[in-house]
């Protein structure tokens, strides 16, 4: 039975999520109204996912929905910020009832478990899409950005790099992936985690910080543009699967896309907090991979140093 656009966001999307700061003004109306506590500050970002680009036609609804919620969650993650409100747009090819259920369903999870309310949106027919736009609040000036890294940081990756991206070349046929790490490298395909445990240490000790959607090796380069200096780091020192070690096959940690977790910039006067925060969150391990320097951007591997001032990550219009 179709339904026009009002009756979708009544049945599928009122009421999703919850937030520390509930809106004033919610769905339903031309725009939401949120109120911010005094001393913070709203940090905002939006991000598109298109089908048959960001994911395949068989990805179920639920991982689309938590995705599309999670790649947002991670800008908000590098930048030290605490997630609070979203807006959906969401384009439709046609009315489906079971897809919408599913969908909505995945999107009120995620938007519980990390507590983030949706406000408001907009619906439409065409080839499917979702954006996202998310909002959140971080303490006046205590965000983190790209542009102070200095000399002698040292460069932290949260997790394990490359796992998204084998996961798709495992899904597309390009490598057969033994089942043991092939649930896995699936899982952080469809389901990659914001790291917002680590919003209080990126505020508290990082001089500089990303979210790792386009590979480290281009993600790192907007770093060092931003800060005007540059980096030596080490093949050897990135943490990554077993397969890919075997296979080495590290072209998947370095210029491949959707690992979302995060590169960030510490001095090395930090490196018991560094150590501190292994202890303590073992799931969201920070490994040192090289330092900040002055200038140039290499790659050690073995005895050979490989030039990456030109290194790029995924592009959307290559």
């Amino acid at each position: 039975m179709a339904q026009d656009e009002f009756a979708i966001i009544e049945q599928y999307f009122s009421n999703i999520g919850n937030s520390a700061g509930p809106a004033s003004v919610g769905i339903g109306d031309d725009a939401a109204v949120v109120d911010t506590t005094p001393g913070n500050q709203l940090v905002v970002s939006i991000d598109t996912l298109i089908g048959g680009v960001h994911f395949s036609p068989d990805t179920s609804p639920a991982d689309i929905a938590y995705k599309a919620l999670a790649v947002n969650l991670s800008d908000l993650a590098a930048m030290g910020a605490t997630p609070a409100w979203f807006l959906l747009s969401l384009t439709l090819p046609k009315f489906d009832s079971s897809w919408l259920s599913q969908f909505s369903n995945g999107l009120r999870q995620t938007a519980d478990l990390y507590s983030c309310q949706l406000i408001g949106g907009d619906t439409c027919r065409g080839e499917l899409s979702v954006t996202i736009q998310i909002a959140g609040t971080v303490p006046s000036d205590q965000y983190v950005t790209r542009k102070q890294a200095r000399p002698g940081d040292l460069i932290l990756v949260s997790g394990e790099l490359g796992n998204a991206a084998l996961g798709l070349a495992h899904k597309k046929g390009e490598v057969e992936l033994p089942e043991e790490h092939r649930s896995k490298c699936l899982l952080a395909l469809n389901r990659p985690q914001p790291r917002l445990e680590l919003a209080i240490f990126l505020r508290e000790f990082a001089s500089a910080a990303i979210d790792i959607s386009d590979g480290l090796q281009g993600d790192l380069a907007h770093i060092l543009q931003a800060s005007d200096c540059g980096a030596r780091i080490s093949r050897v020192a990135i943490p990554v699967n077993s397969w890919i070690k075997q296979q080495d096959a590290y072209q998947y940690a370095l210029g491949a896309g959707d690992d979302y977790e995060i590169c960030c910039c510490v001095a090395a006067d930090f490196k018991t907090e560094i150590d501190a925060w292994n202890s303590e969150h073992p799931d969201c391990r920070l490994t040192a991979i090289g330092e900040i320097t002055e200038s140039g951007y290499f790659l050690r591997v073995g005895e050979n140093l490989v030039d990456l001032i030109t290194a790029r990550g995924y592009r959307h219009f290559d």
